[in-house]
């Protein structure tokens, strides 16, 4: 299998384990270093993510489709980007209504299992 088919596997998980709310496995995604820019405009470090997730803050959603554009391969690194479409529920902010998103996802190899290490989502405004 290629990385980058590998890569798109893991990007599925990431998205199966979101919709399902199934925070060990993807909290086990995130490098120990991990940082993002979220769609709140945000710079966030793994520990403040977790937060956010197990306070239903974000993740809490009734739909979450990844559209993967492009997988890159750049010096050990794969450099994943494309399109999210997530309908948050419950108190979410945006509760209901289909939020669009671009987002980059950086992913590094630590100890033969890829690790996202970097993000940044940004939500697309409505028009």
């Amino acid at each position: 299998m290629s990385i980058e088919s590998e890569i798109a596997v893991i990007e599925d998980k990431r998205a199966a384990f979101i919709l399902n709310r199934n925070l060990p496995d993807f909290f086990n995604l995130f490098s120990s270093g991990f940082v993002a820019t979220n769609p709140f405009n945000q710079v966030v470090n793994k520990e403040q993510v977790f937060e956010f997730f197990e306070k239903g803050i974000t993740g809490i959603v009734s739909s979450f489709q990844v559209d993967i554009e492009k997988i890159a391969i750049v010096n050990g690194l794969a450099i994943v980007m494309g399109r999210e479409a997530l309908v948050p529920k419950g108190d979410s902010k945006n509760s209901g209504k289909t939020v669009n998103r671009r987002f980059t996802n950086i992913w590094i190899k630590e100890n033969d299992t890829w690790k996202i290490t970097a993000r940044h989502a940004s939500n697309i405004p409505v028009g």
